[in-house]
């Protein structure tokens, strides 16, 4: 089945007509994913790679009231605008590219979806991939057909370049993918892991799944929460009062940064730790007591599966 990635997947670009949103919107046709119109303001009545340009989602909709999905790329001035506006249309999956949103902007944006049961991947995300049915945002480039291969595994990154590193490692050694999603590395963003883990949690496709995190805020400490439950007691125990039932195994990057100063920013903005949660050895405790199988390299992932 995979998971927010379907069969039924429709898509609209928000920002067609732009390099971005113009460069995925092909690469998802490639792929086979529907892509069915795409907005850009004042630029209506244009076609993208045969996709046709409306000027607000309401037109597009209108036209196309069968998209479920929007894929954002638009300048990060802009962002807080679109995804409001996709919000205000219902559209239940909204996966959003634009990278340095204001974080004022994303917390809103984040608070209005949360209220109006919108889903957002994002912000600064690489996208979703379900292996051989279709991939919303720029996940695997041009071609992803050698490096992400259909299984059974979920992988929730979010690092972007890892989330297709990972999968090629789980490809070269057999193991295919339900679903691949790259999350973002923002300090804010739309779902968490454990908000995936509760999806691949339903999904009957999904056997097991790889968390790739790094150093800073508290997502994978909130993911252990999720597999262990909460109170005292043996693994077994917590697993029962826990919500998430399937095998984890998970990569944490950042070990050298435990010799580093308290505030130092490394590469996403998420990755920045203040006092012990959200370091290395607060994940990595937090993870080993909830059970999960960690790797010390990518490498070791496929071996820790099997």
């Amino acid at each position: 089945m995979a998971i927010l990635v379907t069969q039924q997947t429709k898509v609209l670009v928000q920002g067609i007509t732009g390099k971005e949103g113009s460069k995925t919107t092909l690469q998802m046709k490639n792929y086979g994913t529907k892509v069915l119109a795409g907005v850009t303001p004042s630029k209506g009545g244009q076609e993208v790679h045969g996709v046709p340009v409306y000027n607000t989602i309401k037109e597009a909709m209108d036209n196309h009231p069968s998209i479920n999905t929007s894929f954002i790329a638009v300048p990060n001035f802009a962002a807080l605008g679109a995804i409001e506006e996709a919000i205000e249309a219902s559209i239940p999956l909204i996966n959003v590219l634009t990278e340095h949103i204001p974080i004022q902007d994303s917390a809103k944006a984040i608070a209005m979806a949360k209220k109006a049961g919108v889903k957002i991947v994002g912000p600064s995300s690489i996208g979703i991939i379900s292996p051989g049915i279709g991939k919303v945002g720029s996940i695997g480039g041009d071609d992803p057909r050698g490096v992400f291969s259909k299984g059974n595994v979920g992988i929730i990154s979010k690092s972007g370049g890892m989330a297709s590193e990972v999968a090629w490692i789980l490809t070269k050694n057999g193991i295919g993918q339900s679903t691949v999603i790259g999350i973002g590395g923002d300090i804010l963003i739309g779902s968490t892991f454990a908000d995936l883990m509760e999806e691949f949690e339903k999904d009957e496709q999904t056997k097991a799944v790889v968390i790739f995190g790094e150093i800073g805020g508290t997502y994978e400490e909130e993911a252990a929460e999720l597999i262990r439950g909460k109170g005292k007691g043996s693994l077994r125990e917590a697993r029962e009062r826990g919500k998430f039932t399937k095998p984890v195994v998970a990569f944490i990057s950042g070990l050298f940064a435990e010799t580093l100063p308290q505030g130092t920013k490394l590469g996403h903005a998420g990755a920045i730790v203040y006092g012990e949660k959200g370091s290395y050895k607060s994940k990595i405790n937090a993870l080993k007591e909830a059970g999960v199988a960690l790797a010390k390299t990518p490498d070791e992932i496929p071996n820790l599966l099997k």
